[in-house]
Order: structure tokens, then sequence, then C-alpha cells
């Protein structure tokens, strides 16, 4: 359940960073790209945590980074570069 908490709360901060630089009238694509950075510390930080403090063997939280980078990162690719032309 914590992987899909995590990934939906990624899809959310996506949403913030493409219209919160929409809003101070740069392009969201721009937002997107940066929110790809962001989003890989918050979730490198997300998989120290549990590896240190909550003793998730490293194996399964490398299982779930994929996902929880993954998803919110591909959309963020997506929208960054993909309808970037559009």
């Amino acid at each position: 359940m914590h992987v899909v908490v995590v990934t939906v709360i990624g899809l959310a901060a996506l949403g913030v960073f493409y219209f919160g630089f929409r809003l101070f009238g740069r392009r969201g694509a721009s937002g997107a790209a940066v929110f790809i950075w962001v989003w890989l510390a918050a979730a490198l930080l997300n998989a120290a945590t549990g590896v240190e403090y909550a003793g998730v063997p490293l194996l399964n939280e490398v299982a779930a980074f994929i996902p929880i980078f993954g998803i919110p990162a591909a959309l963020a690719w997506l929208v960054a570069y993909k309808l970037r032309r559009a």
C-alpha cells in the first residue's frame, strides 16, 4: 500500500510542478522536467529511510523504488519532452 500512496503523491507533485510553473508564466513542460530531478531525490530519500529506519531489506526497497520513481517520472518525461512540441 505504501508504494501506491507514494506513487499517487508523486503524481500530485507532478501536477503541482506543472501548474505551478504555468502559474508563474513559464512553460508547464519546464516544470515537469524539473520535477524529474526533485522526484529522484525524494524517491531516494524514501528508499534510504525505509532501509535505515524501517528495517526494510535493500532488495525490497529497490523493487519498490522502481514504480515509486518510475511511474511519475515517466509521465513527467512524457509531458516535458513529448508534449513540448505540441
